[in-house]
This record gives C-alpha cells, structure tokens and sequence, in this order.
C-alpha cells in the first residue's frame, strides 16, 4: 500500500517501487514500462536499487487509491504492470519483490527508505539469491454423496431407520475419503518441503479465483535453488502420477513474493479442515 507520509504536502508526481535490487545495469530491463505505462527508473542508494516509476498522486495518493483499489479492472492491471517489471528485473538480477502499490511521495523518500532499510533489504536479498519461488497447489473432488434412494427400505419394517443407516454409511465414506486425500496433500507438502530451503503455506483460495471446483487441499509457495529447480519440478510431476484422485497443480518460477519479508517464528502448520 501506499508509503507516503501524510505529514508532508501534497505533490502532483510520487515515485512507485516495485522491488529491491543490486547489481542491476541500467539498460537491463529495456523498454518495460511500469504501472499506468510509466517508464522505470534506477534509484540507486548505498548499494541498493529500487526500481521505481514516477506516477500521479491523484491517480496513486491515498484518496485515489482508495476508489481505484475497488476498481479490479485498474488492479488487474496494476498487478500486471508490477509483476511485469519484476520478471523483467529478475531475469538480470537478484530482486525482492514489494507489495503491490508501494508509493512514495518523493525520490528523495526512495532513497532515505533505502538507506533506513539497508539491513533489512541486504538480508532479504541474499535469502533469495539464487533461488525462485514454485507454487503449488492440490484439489480433491470429495464431497458427501447425494443420493437419491428413497427413505423406504424394501423388505424392512422400519423405513426411517434404514434410510438414517444408509445416510451415515455415506456419511462415514466421505468422512474416510476426506481423510485419505488430506494425508495424500500433506505427504506431498512433505516431500516438496525436503527439497525446499523453505515454504509458505497460504489460505485456500475461493473456486471463483482459483479456477478450479473441489475442495483445496494444499496452497503453498516454496523457495527452492535454482540447482535443484528440475528436481523439484519432476518430484511434482511424479506425486501428480502416483495419487490420481488428487489434482496437484505447479507454477513457476516466479520472483519470491512469499519470502520477501523474513519468516516469523514457525508455527504450526494450518491444514483445512477434513
């Protein structure tokens, strides 16, 4: 979200940054234009470079962003803008992604976060160099079954008492195959995680954005060396194979939004519910 400082007067021009880099030439990233098609620039401080586009304040300060981020339209392009210039960067350089919409009132603002923040960047950076994120995510289509079978049970006597036998046996079946494709998920998370020099889990995502029906097992991210990038791909491929009731999608690779920020004290892990 936007960085700028209320306490400062207003400015017709802010400056967004969309990552962290060093070691970065200036004509690495070419013609990639930036959010709102603005061209990116280098600010460079003490070692560090953020890559950053000038952009209007009506268009990128609180009061506009806060009508704009309701907009998905702007925000679908926003985002594609950014990670743009990210991919663009990172095919060159070691680079920590920022978040979406990161904005400052000044370069000067820039350059002071950059000197401010200098350790906290430097550690980020060195977490990540030579490593990419993989996402991967598993589904199950394990739902209670929907019969139809009427409440009358022939040759029984009592009829309300065998359609509630039959309903717990379903019952029971789902409960059974939930079960199964969850141990199937976190055998999975498992595996993948040994080959990761870390991972994120992250919420399950609503079927209307994630494209896919059933039920979500598994969402995480991992960061994985780039020596050990086809290792892990294939190892996905190959627990794809093995348990074909479970969907087991990858992406990636990816600049590592999960792990820009420094892991928190571990905790235990959240799976959904069965």
């Amino acid at each position: 979200m936007s960085e700028a400082d209320p306490r400062e007067p207003s400015a017709a021009t802010g400056f967004y940054v969309y990552g962290i880099a060093r070691d970065l030439a200036d004509e690495a990233l070419g013609d990639t234009r930036g959010v709102s098609d603005a061209p990116v620039r280098l600010v460079e401080e003490d070692g560090l470079i953020a890559l950053a586009s000038p952009v209007s304040l009506t268009e990128f300060g609180e009061r506009g962003l806060r009508e704009n981020l309701e907009d998905l339209d702007w925000l679908e392009a926003t985002a594609r803008a950014h990670h743009a210039v990210v991919d663009a960067a990172a095919a060159h350089a070691t680079v920590v992604p920022l978040g979406l919409v990161t904005v400052y009132r000044s370069e000067e603002r820039v350059r002071r976060a950059l000197r401010e923040r200098k350790e906290e960047f430097t550690d980020a950076l060195e977490r990540v160099a030579g490593r990419t994120e993989w996402g991967v995510k598993a589904y199950a289509d394990v739902r209670e079954s929907q019969s139809t079978a009427s409440a009358g049970g022939e040759g029984s006597s009592r009829p309300g008492t065998s359609y509630l036998q039959r309903r717990l046996v379903q019952k029971n079946t789902a409960e059974e195959e939930r079960r199964k494709a969850m141990a199937v998920a976190e055998y999975v998370h498992c595996q993948l995680r040994d080959i990761a020099v870390t991972t994120r889990m992250h919420r399950p995502q609503d079927p209307q954005l994630s494209g896919e029906q059933g039920w979500m097992l598994l969402n995480a991210a991992y960061l994985v060396d780039d020596t050990r990038a086809q290792e892990f791909r294939e190892t996905v491929t190959h627990l794809a194979r093995l348990n074909p009731g479970v969907r087991v999608r990858v992406t990636g690779p990816w600049a590592p939004y999960s792990f820009a920020v420094e892991e928190e004290p571990e905790e235990e892990e959240a799976w959904p519910e069965p």
